[in-house]
């Protein structure tokens, strides 16, 4: 199932995924530079950088038994890379709304702007 999950509930999502076996992923999706301009940074989460034009050719790097949470800059590439996860068989994936950007507004300000 394809969710939507604001920063600012993100810590909600990640407790509600505690308690499953697989740690829980959150699958950036933008480009390198991107990624050097601003990160996120937490625990209780594994960090995986894929760009969105690899994941075809990379699926079989994400375990679909794992919690998934998209993320980019604004959210429509994460978006897009969600419902592409679900249509190949994922079934815990999340898209987070507001990408990165929202994540700096509301989240965790320490996280640049770009």
């Amino acid at each position: 199932m394809l969710t939507q999950v604001s920063p600012a509930q993100f810590q909600a999502w990640l407790a509600a995924h505690s308690n499953d076996s697989a740690l829980p992923v959150v699958l950036d999706v933008r480009e390198p530079w991107e990624i050097a301009q601003a990160s996120i940074q937490g625990e209780g989460f594994e960090l995986r950088c894929i760009p969105m034009h690899e994941i075809p050719g990379r699926l079989q790097e994400l375990d679909p038994d794992h919690p998934i949470a998209c993320l980019c800059h604004h959210g429509a590439r994460s978006m897009s890379v969600a419902a592409f996860l679900i249509n190949h068989g994922f079934e815990d994936v999340s898209n987070i709304t507001g990408g990165i950007d929202a994540w700096s507004l509301t989240a965790d300000p320490s996280v640049p702007r770009y």
